[in-house]
């Protein structure tokens, strides 16, 4: 513990599910974490509360996002409650989490679906970021989380996939864009991850056997198998990965 000792990190939707894990393993290292939540203040108070039990430091700010001037809200709401925490003004690490997953066919699928869904998981990190620029520091971190749906047609979730899409190209461009600045840029893609997004399919012993089957490990993921690598890529030790889409799928669908 210690690799991320004096850093202050930001991560979206990080109430519950995969952000909490990320939260929770940044702190781990050392990492002052912003604990984001849209709506659910009693599940960010739970995993600040998780954090503080493991010697770490946090605190929590909400913002709905998806909707105009999110980013702006979000960072307002982050200055005011760094300021309260005592810290130094000023962000190191970026992880954009927070999405809505809309299940349906193109021609299931209404533009006011559509706009929600890109709304949230494309174009809010898009201005998240852009906000986040004028606060982080040089060699800082900015954590993309994807999805496996980008590398594989799922008709099914057609919105999601091409706001996902949008996460891969704007990891690969921002990449390019901030490097002079020492700023490492990544995107993470997890496959079947167990959450309470996917709780109802794992608690039915055949659904969960399915899900489980496409990875070689035969397990469905956990929250901690991604916040460990969105762990190293926040640490000097990535220093020479960025613009990369890493699977984090536990070797699904090879």
């Amino acid at each position: 513990m210690g690799d991320l000792n004096g850093k202050t990190a930001l991560v979206t939707g990080s109430s519950r599910g995969i952000g909490r894990g990320i939260a929770r393993r940044l702190a781990r290292e050392g990492a002052l974490v912003a604990v984001h939540y849209n709506t659910d203040d009693v599940a960010a108070k739970e995993t600040l509360d998780g954090i503080k039990a493991e010697g770490g430091r946090a605190f929590v700010i909400g913002a709905e996002l998806g909707v105009p001037g999110d980013a702006a809200a979000l960072f307002a709401a982050f200055d005011a409650e760094l300021a309260a925490y005592g810290a130094e003004p000023g962000l190191d690490i970026l992880v954009n989490n927070a999405a809505t997953r809309f299940s349906g066919h193109i021609g299931e699928t209404t533009e006011d679906e559509f706009d929600r869904t890109v709304a949230i998981n494309l174009k809010a990190p898009f201005f998240i970021v852009q906000h986040a620029l004028h606060r982080m520091r040089d060699g800082g971190r900015i954590i993309n989380i994807s999805s496996a749906v980008t590398s594989t047609a799922y008709p099914s979730s057609i919105a999601y996939s091409v706001s996902k899409g949008g996460i891969d190209t704007l990891t690969r461009t921002l990449a390019k864009d901030l490097g002079a600045r020492g700023i490492t840029v990544n995107a993470l893609a997890p496959g079947w991850v167990e959450t309470h997004v996917t709780a109802a399919r794992t608690a039915v012993p055949e659904q969960r056997a399915a899900l489980a089957a496409y990875s070689v490990f035969n397990r469905i993921g956990q929250p901690t198998d991604i916040a460990d690598v969105v762990a190293f890529l926040a640490s000097d030790d990535s220093r020479w990965i960025t613009g990369q889409r890493i699977d984090v799928t536990g070797g699904s669908m090879l």
